[in-house]
């Protein structure tokens, strides 16, 4: 690959859209809503996002976040949080129409609130974070985000420190289910027991954590990467990466691949799975995927020149992703897939900012719209971070 070309390779072969970005946000302050794997709408078209006074350096603990909705480019602020980070936030959502469900932290550890958004109120606090959220809100996914934020930063939260943090596989910790009606939680998966059932070369003398929890469409199965550092290795940032699927009360552990690494994926349905990957036969490249199947195909290669955050429409009708930022231009993309014709547009190109941090990143995360018609992402390419959204309808509804 040409590093130094002016734009990615294959980029002429894409359809390319004027779609114009359009700021959610007041210019007063630090905005953005976080991953890309949840939405921040509801029903309504209210738009969560967080408001904070700084942009290039880590949070420290004691530094809060502002949690509010945007409305006419206005910011009305509901709540705040201890516990958040660049790239995924507070884990910030709809839990349904009229409340929202994020991460604090509470009495020495990190916990997950349920609130009325119009009113304020807290109406529960869970005694562990949520990771992700099953579709039916019965069950949510947790992990140590202390663990988390120390192997990989900008993922996890500061403030907190367990004895578990002094080992590298503990027994008694992993990943854990809570149950949303009565609070309870348990253990599903131990970080002993992966690397157990891993087994593989330089697992035993390195820490491992996990990563990327998400839930199957029918709530049945969850993916996760389970990740060790392998310092030397020929590995992406010198992790070793396993992609693993689970039935979800922890039975039914699948190894979807073990190849060295695993990054961005989503459900393109109950069965499927689509991720940026390395395979042994075709390289680095986005694939789709079978749950608890050794089939797996390229997904329009020579279409995406690098890892994204995919996503897909309600109706599958639609794959959008993003692209990390070209070297020449230090721009990053946006990208719309049509998944009946396999045609790929190129929705906007938005310069990054080379000065921020690794961990402190504006990746786009882009998200879309329940109906099809709007993309909301993160950006920087004003010169503050900032929730930004493009009219699609062009594309999604001719």
């Amino acid at each position: 690959m040409d590093w130094n070309a002016p734009v990615p390779p294959f980029e002429d072969k894409l359809i390319k859209c004027d779609c114009k970005a359009v700021r959610a946000c007041p210019d007063d302050a630090q905005y953005f809503f976080g991953y890309f794997d949840k939405s921040p709408w509801n029903r309504s078209g209210d738009l969560l996002s967080q408001r904070v006074t700084f942009s290039h350096r880590q949070p420290r603990f004691g530094d809060r976040a502002e949690l509010g909705v945007l409305r006419d480019g206005k910011f009305i602020a509901f709540a705040s949080t201890l516990a958040w980070c660049w790239q995924q936030g507070c884990m910030m959502q709809f839990f349904d129409e009229d409340t929202v469900i994020f991460n604090d932290f509470e009495n020495d550890q990190f916990v997950s609130r349920l609130c009325n958004y119009k009113t304020g109120e807290i109406l529960k606090t869970y005694d562990r974070p949520i990771y992700c959220l099953s579709n039916d809100r019965s069950y949510a996914l947790s992990l140590d985000f202390a663990r988390l934020d120390r192997e990989r930063p900008g993922y996890g939260y500061t403030g907190v420190w367990h004895k578990n943090l002094t080992y590298a596989a503990p027994a008694d910790d992993g990943i854990w289910k809570i149950d949303l009606k009565t609070g309870e939680s348990k253990l599903l998966l131990s970080y002993r027991q992966l690397r157990d059932k891993t087994a593989m070369a330089g697992l035993y003398d390195n820490v491992c954590w996990v990563n990327h929890l998400l839930c199957s469409p029918d709530d049945k199965r969850f993916g996760f990467l389970f990740r060790w550092r392998s310092v030397g290795a020929n590995t992406f940032m010198n992790w070793q990466t396993v992609f693993y699927t689970c039935g979800a009360n922890g039975e039914d552990l699948y190894c979807l691949n073990n190849e060295g690494m695993s990054s961005h994926y989503s459900w393109a349905d109950d069965n499927h799975i689509v991720c940026f990957i390395a395979r042994n036969a075709y390289g680095w490249q986005h694939y789709l995927m079978t749950d608890r199947m050794p089939v797996e195909q390229p997904l329009s290669a020579g279409s995406f020149w690098g890892d994204g955050h995919c996503t897909f429409s309600a109706d599958k009708k639609w794959m959008l992703t993003d692209s990390y930022p070209w070297p020449s231009d230090y721009s990053r993309r946006i990208y719309l897939r049509n998944n009946e014709t396999a045609q790929v547009y190129l929705v906007g190109v938005f310069k990054s900012d080379s000065t921020l941090p690794g961990p402190c990143r504006c990746d786009l995360h882009p998200r879309l719209s329940t109906d099809n018609r709007t993309v909301c992402f993160d950006s920087v390419h004003e010169g503050r971070r900032g929730v930004y959204l493009i009219d699609v309808s062009k594309i999604t509804c001719s």
